[in-house]
């Protein structure tokens, strides 16, 4: 059965790993926090780019390189001792390379982000690392065995190359159909710039933002099974979210995309089902969360599978928020009526 395993990373895909011998020595102090570089492709400036973290005070970087060859990768491991590059023998979905990534680096916080995106503003490692531990204060309050950090994630303000805000924001939105063969709820995603400090967000969006790496684990990371990146970043952030960790934006730290957004691909694929399975079908009650029985003619007719395989896509997953169900400490329906709580009012048009 396909599940997010157990233990984090178990199966790791096929790799070499060349240079990062050495840590940034830019400042005396490890700032804890590694930058996990995702490559779209195109010629960037690497040596540019690299030279920029190595400014900023990342203890390391872990370069993902696609299957391609790199003609230069020697000559940048010799000038940046503190970059290590993971060389990739198959294509990877994003979420399955950040987990390698993370497997890669022992720093309490790492940095996701693409090779296109510049630092505007709040770029300084150490200042990241300081603004994100919770104060002395608040951790002799915190439960024992607690992370020192403020929460799982925390995402930039991204622009673009004409200095637009991007809409990086994901607000939930559930809606019920009134036939009732159908599926029990449906998602859309209202998407907006961000406008307050610390506003909630349904997911990282393209994965960008700042991780506590002892949560991430713990969420299990990405679900690899998923190779549709705008459900796999869905299914993350929704999976969080329903586990009790949370995803906010920051307004301290601004970052510029070079290129240009990428349209996301939300069609109903088999991420989706899956998706669907692990986070909207799920009832919580009694401090436990289960998938009814009722749903399955809903999800049967809605997939247009035959019946053995949507019972055994609807049983495996049943099994799986069975597994989890004491992680759950809310479900869809809660979370969507405690977003519209919090989330303040705004005046821009969904996209």
């Amino acid at each position: 059965m396909n599940t997010i395993p157990t233990i984090f990373n178990e199966t790791l895909p096929s790799y070499t790993a060349m240079g990062g011998n050495r840590r940034n020595t830019g400042d005396t102090a490890a700032t804890g926090v590694t930058a996990i570089l995702l490559n779209r492709g195109g010629r960037y400036p690497r040596r540019t780019l690299f030279a920029e973290l190595e400014k900023a005070g990342f203890d390391r970087v872990i370069s993902l390189e696609g299957p391609q060859d790199r003609y230069d990768l020697e000559e940048l491991a010799e000038r940046f001792p503190f970059v290590r590059f993971i060389l990739l023998k198959d294509v990877l979905s994003p979420g399955e390379q950040i987990n390698l990534g993370v497997t890669e680096t022992a720093s309490p916080l790492f940095f996701v982000l693409w090779n296109d995106l510049r630092f505007l503003l709040g770029g300084d490692a150490a200042k990241i690392a300081f603004w994100l531990r919770l104060s002395p204060e608040k951790l002799l309050k915190a439960p024992p065995g607690a992370s020192p950090m403020r929460r799982l994630c925390t995402v930039p303000v991204i622009q673009n190359s004409r200095l637009e805000i991007l809409s990086t924001i994901a607000s939930p939105a559930l809606y019920r159909s009134k036939l009732p063969w159908k599926l029990r709820d449906n998602l859309k995603a209202l998407h907006f710039p961000p406008e307050v400090e610390a506003q909630p967000t349904l997911y990282p969006f393209d994965g960008v933002g700042i991780y506590d790496r002892e949560r991430f684990i713990r969420l299990g990371g990405f679900d690899g099974t998923i190779q549709n990146p705008y459900w796999q970043f869905m299914d993350f952030g929704f999976r969080a979210y329903l586990w009790g960790d949370e995803i906010r934006c920051t307004r301290m730290i601004r970052m510029s995309c070079d290129g240009e957004a990428v349209p996301k691909d939300t069609t109903a694929d088999s991420g989706y089902r899956r998706f669907y399975l692990r986070n909207l079908a799920p009832v919580f009650r009694k401090d436990t969360a289960h998938i009814p029985l009722r749903l399955f003619p809903g999800y049967l007719f809605k997939t247009g599978e035959d019946l053995s395989r949507a019972w055994r896509e609807f049983r495996e997953n049943r099994q799986w928020v069975e597994a989890n169900s004491r992680r759950f400490q809310r479900d869809a329906h809660i979370l969507t009526g405690l977003w519209e709580q919090e989330s303040p009012p705004t005046g821009t048009a969904p996209s």
